[in-house]
């Protein structure tokens, strides 16, 4: 299918399906009119990059993958996909943490605001709220920390 057709279908703009062929990660092929055709593995690609995606990866994570899935299996392409997994993982478990805490504080908000008694325990949901903050900061902190060595 055409640019058009693809970008539609998987509700991305023909820019954003541009740039991933310009980062390397798209490879749609080129027809003797130098139109952009995408095929059978250009879908399972978008699918591939927009899952990541949703989980929070990046295109340089999303690129290595791809990459790493081009290659013959060795154990040095197998410890390098562990590594970009675990790390993912480590992330996603930190964020579901803060939505679990982020669910219950917004849970027990609209409690309080049923029951009629927001105003009265108006602190404890500042409270809630800082903690959270704190959790956030630390994980933040602990990120830069972690690139920087």
């Amino acid at each position: 299918m055409y640019i058009k057709e693809f970008a539609l279908k998987y509700h991305l703009s023909n820019d954003a399906i541009r740039f991933y062929e310009k980062e390397g990660i798209l490879h749609p092929v080129r027809l003797n009119n130098g139109y952009r055709f995408y095929d059978q593995q250009c879908e399972s690609t978008i699918k591939f990059i927009l899952v990541l995606k949703k989980l929070g990866f990046s295109l340089q994570e999303i690129n290595s993958l791809l990459k790493l899935g081009q290659q013959s299996f060795s154990n040095e392409c197998n410890i390098a996909t562990a590594s970009l997994f675990a790390n993912k993982i480590t992330a996603i478990e930190k964020q579901i943490e803060l939505y679990s805490a982020a669910l219950v504080a917004l849970k027990t908000v609209e409690q309080l605001i049923d029951e009629g008694k927001y105003e009265e325990n108006k602190s404890k949901t500042e409270e809630m709220v800082e903690e959270m903050y704190k959790k956030m900061s630390q994980e933040e902190d602990n990120h830069v920390f972690t690139k920087l060595d």
